[in-house]
């Protein structure tokens, strides 16, 4: 598996509006076949910080991701909504769920 952990501050106004369009992207992505997780999380402590974890098949359905048109539109709509750049941390997973590798 192929993991990118990405954190988003968003502007305190527009958490509603981020969490539509975030949902959006992540339920079409889950349709994608290289796709095995998309999860939309948000912090319990602060509720304009988020964490989108999201989990490939490989690298390269990762960045078939990157070029949907699901994904083009979230990243364009959700651009002005964010309080500082998100930032993603890309994984090789050790051990994911059952399997290992």
């Amino acid at each position: 598996m192929y993991v990118v952990c990405v954190t988003i501050f968003v502007k305190g106004e527009s958490v509603q509006p981020f969490i539509d369009a975030t949902l959006d992207n992540a339920r079409n992505t889950r349709r994608e076949p290289g796709n095995a997780r998309f999860d939309v999380l948000q912090a319990e402590d602060d509720p304009a910080r988020f964490m989108l974890y999201e989990a490939y098949q490989t690298k390269d359905d990762l960045a078939r991701h990157q070029q949907t048109a699901h994904y083009l539109r979230w990243k364009q709509i959700v651009a002005d909504w964010m309080a500082q750049p998100r930032q993603g941390i890309k994984h090789k997973s050790v051990f994911f769920g059952e399997q290992q590798g």
